[in-house]
């Protein structure tokens, strides 16, 4: 596992690394994205869905638990928050091994159904508009991209 550090200054820096991350995406490709309430999970995952050629406005699933963009390949957007103190499977393998893109806001309530190979990424408070990005690769194709974006 190889891990990463990204310092953004703001919630439009957040938003274009996430971006460029996205444009670095392909099919079958999972992370997972934990933050306190109000960190920037949003900013990344709207980012991220741009890298992803999604048009539509990408905004919480935390009422449906997931929400599907259509992108150069489908994007599958997760908040499973609402899952905590529940074993029920919703299906998320046939997301994780299915033909599009996933990412997982609060996966640490869902780890047992998570695939080994994908990307861990936190976003921690730094101060008022700085956050920082941990970014934890748990396969050499996430270790390239994070050696690709992070200069």
């Amino acid at each position: 596992m190889a891990r990463y550090e990204w310092i953004s200054s703001s919630p439009e820096e957040t938003m274009a690394f996430a971006e460029e991350l996205g444009h670095r995406l392909q099919s079958g490709d999972v992370l997972t994205l934990e933050g306190d309430l109000g960190a920037g999970k949003t900013t990344f995952t709207k980012g991220l869905g741009r890298g992803l050629g999604v048009k539509r406005t990408i905004n919480s699933p935390t009422f449906t638990i997931i929400k599907e963009y259509v992108g150069r390949v489908p994007f599958y957007h997760m908040d499973v928050y609402r899952l905590e103190d529940s074993d029920e499977d919703l299906g998320f393998e046939e997301y994780f091994e299915g033909d599009g893109v996933c990412v997982v806001e609060w996966a640490h309530f869902i780890e047992e159904f998570l695939p080994k190979e994908r990307l861990d990424l936190t976003i921690k408070y730094s101060d008022e508009t700085r956050r920082t990005i941990i970014l934890e690769a748990k396969s050499g194709h996430f270790a390239e991209i994070c050696k690709e974006i992070i200069k």
